[in-house]
């Protein structure tokens, strides 16, 4: 199984992108997955998740009512949809898929820990 995640780009601070990540190789969907970004000197940092269902999702707070995170069950494909972009947004975005089935809590989605497959990861700047 593959992760590819696309959509990075360059845009002004207040616009918007839309990032996708596609499990290539996944016959089902019962994996939660997430996207997690990681700037310069810093830690990779949980941004957002959704379960396996898509009916549960969580957002990092500095994210929180700027991005949606949606999935397509049928394609294994999740969307990270960026509105209201700050500079401070800049980072390289990565998608996971969780080490472990059918998990919705919190805790478990938000842990980069639990998280074994990565996507190449691909370049957001918001220019001010």
């Amino acid at each position: 199984v593959q992760l590819q995640a696309s959509g990075g780009g360059l845009v002004q601070a207040g616009g918007s992108l839309r990032l996708s990540c596609t499990a290539r190789g996944r016959m089902h969907s019962r994996y939660a997955m997430a996207w997690f970004r990681q700037s310069p000197g810093k830690e990779r940092e949980f941004v957002a998740a959704i379960n396996g269902n898509g009916d549960t999702t969580y957002y990092a707070d500095s994210v929180k009512d700027r991005f949606t995170i949606s999935r397509d069950t049928a394609k294994n494909t999740i969307d990270l949809l960026m509105n209201a972009l700050k500079p401070e947004d800049t980072a390289v975005y990565y998608c996971g898929e969780h080490d472990r089935l059918d998990r919705s809590d919190s805790f478990s989605l938000r842990s980069r820990n639990e998280y074994d497959l990565w996507g190449q990861g691909t370049q957001v700047t918001v220019s001010s």
